[in-house]
């Protein structure tokens, strides 16, 4: 598949990112619920990414807040002395607390921002991050201007090449689109639940549709049955009221399985998995779509990027898709 540009940049990347969510391992809030995604090895982790990378994958999706430095820490280490190769995107407004892996609150002062992005440098290890992004979906929009503001500061000082915002309000993301270096929105979006008003905004303004939880937080990679998934120290099993796609026990709501099950033939022809064929909806639905599904091993790396390979859905199946969900 061809590469993506992001907005009016320079920037190019491939179609698909990898989102570094699950790499970042345990933490939690300030109630002791898991906000991760249970253990991880940090060297599986690093050797997914290089593989990623070999397989034609060249931008990764972090943030502070995931594992409490820890996710943007084993990102550095993957990309060391290969950072020219990939494009870099980190957020940030969550305050925690490292040495307890906790989420004690959120700021979204410009002050907290210039120290949030010294140190996102210092655990990445570079000089620069490609895409910097409000992980705050609903800072009020004085507030928002300012550091949209704050965010053109950092372009010129050459801390960040450019930025964007992590939101699901259409409203929110026009504020930030009207800024000269803001390249895209990141937000929800997969074949069980659309936002199409999102796109609209993104073809509107010209940005790059950067889609989180493409797989529905796995539910869409088809692995796990009625019985659940997840342990201890996974988001998960103990789902907070936002994360709709499971119950509680990491049991994979009702609802949403009858939706996969309708579609689960179109998706997965043309010998794609079924994840694959839920990345192939997202690029057939707009070429400004960047899915960034999370991996935690090799082989969920190699799986994910081999989607690369078959690229989008046809028209016909995109379609047959719609009829089915209506």
């Amino acid at each position: 598949m061809e590469n993506r540009t992001l907005g009016d940049s320079e920037i190019e990347v491939s179609a698909l990112g990898f989102g570094c969510w699950a790499i970042g391992g345990e933490w939690q809030d300030a109630d002791g619920n898991p906000l991760g995604w249970g253990t991880v090895d940090d060297q599986e982790s690093i050797a997914a990414i290089r593989r990623a990378m070999e397989l034609g994958v060249t931008f990764f999706d972090t943030a502070d807040v995931y594992g409490t430095g820890r996710s943007e820490r084993v990102l550095g280490r993957a990309l060391a002395g290969r950072r020219d190769e990939v494009v870099i995107a980190t957020k940030w407004g969550n305050v925690f607390d490292e040495e307890t892996r906790t989420l004690i609150g959120e700021d979204a002062t410009v002050a907290y921002a210039r120290r949030a992005l010294t140190a996102s440098l210092r655990r990445l290890g570079t000089d620069r991050i490609d895409v910097y992004q409000l992980h705050l979906g609903d800072v009020p929009l004085d507030e928002a201007t300012e550091l949209r503001e704050a965010c053109e500061d950092f372009v010129r000082e050459g801390l960040i090449r450019a930025y964007a915002w992590s939101t699901d309000d259409p409203g929110r993301a026009a504020l930030f689109a009207h800024g000269e270096h803001c390249v895209g929105v990141q937000h929800a979006c997969n074949v069980l639940v659309d936002a199409p008003e999102m796109l609209a905004l993104c073809e509107q303004h010209g940005l790059a549709s950067i889609v989180r939880s493409p797989l529905a937080m796995g539910l869409l990679t088809g692995k796990q049955g009625p019985s659940g998934r997840g342990g201890a120290g996974d988001i998960r099993s103990v789902p907070p009221a936002w994360l709709r796609w499971f119950d509680e026990g990491g049991v994979p709501a009702s609802q949403w399985r009858a939706r996969i099950d309708a579609v689960r033939d179109v998706l997965t022809a043309d010998d794609r998995t079924l994840a694959q064929g839920a990345l192939a909806w997202l690029w057939a639905r707009s070429p400004r779509k960047v899915p960034i599904p999370g991996f935690r091993s090799v082989a969920q790396a190699e799986e994910n990027a081999r989607a690369l390979e078959r690229g989008p859905l046809s028209e016909a199946q995109l379609s047959e898709v719609a009829e089915l969900l209506q």
